[in-house]
């Protein structure tokens, strides 16, 4: 039997709507294939394309995970939702979004509710469960819509994904890991915009230590400042290894095993 493991491929390191509506960088989320689990975090607009292109077949989803209801997150939350369950003929698979998803102004369509074996509403300290994969949601961001970030067990393996948020005292009291994905938006603070600049993913780096740091999620001032020569950077500055994803990587998490 092959052993199993835990990869994550971004299907898209866009963030801000400026690098989405553009399409600069691709908008599709993050596939998790967590052993025998599979799991698509916020599917923003392109998810089924990029997913296709990459031959990860959505009707083997078990779960789908909304961090939050903005669009560059959520574009394509309906169509994969049709998708996991072959256009709703199987019923199968979870959905986890925050209660504003669903309820105020609701991103995922009423008629495909049913579709699903359940929807979860996702709670400040909640805890899930999907399969042998275990994830908690921690603290609600400050962020325009409830917002929350993850922290995922497998039997392998925890990592922690910080989504969008504004920067706040104790953000990163809240996470652990060896690994830390974290969405950078901006090249530097001080916009009135609710978003993690690079500084500030810098102290949550230095005081998390994690074996290695993913940004993603960039904005036009990340973008252009070319995200890859800023990791470089950061690597040299912390000690610890920090990477720029890029649309398409796929990361193994057996890296972190390595001494």
């Amino acid at each position: 039997m092959a052993e199993l493991s835990d990869t994550i491929t971004f299907l898209g390191t866009a963030g801000a709507r400026f690098v989405v509506v553009r399409q600069f960088l691709a908008s599709g989320g993050a596939w998790l294939n967590l052993g025998n689990t599979q799991i698509l975090l916020d599917p923003g607009p392109g998810s089924l394309v990029q997913a296709a292109k990459r031959k990860l077949d959505a009707t083997k989803l078990d779960a789908i995970i909304l961090s939050h209801r903005h669009l560059d997150h959520s574009g394509d939350i309906n169509i994969m939702i049709e998708a996991m369950t072959d256009g709703g003929t199987k019923k199968r698979g979870t959905v986890f979004a925050p209660a504003d998803a669903l309820n105020q102004d609701p991103v995922i369509l009423s008629y495909l509710r049913s579709y699903p074996q359940n929807i979860q509403v996702l709670t400040e300290g909640g805890s899930y469960t999907i399969n042998d994969v275990s994830f908690a949601t921690p603290v609600k961001h400050k962020h325009p819509v409830e917002t929350y970030g993850f922290i995922f067990q497998t039997p392998r393996h925890t990592f922690s994904w910080i989504i969008d948020t504004r920067y706040f005292e104790d953000l990163a009291n809240h996470y652990e890991g060896d690994l830390l994905v974290i969405n950078v938006v901006r090249l530097n603070p001080g916009a009135p915009i609710d978003h993690l600049s690079l500084p500030e993913a810098k102290q949550i780096i230095e005081k998390l230590k994690p074996r290695i740091a993913i940004l993603t999620h960039f904005g036009m001032t990340m973008w252009r400042a070319k995200p890859w020569e800023l990791a470089k950077k950061l690597t040299e500055e912390t000690g610890i290894t920090v990477i720029a994803a890029r649309d398409g990587l796929k990361f193994d998490l057996a890296q972190l095993d390595t001494p």
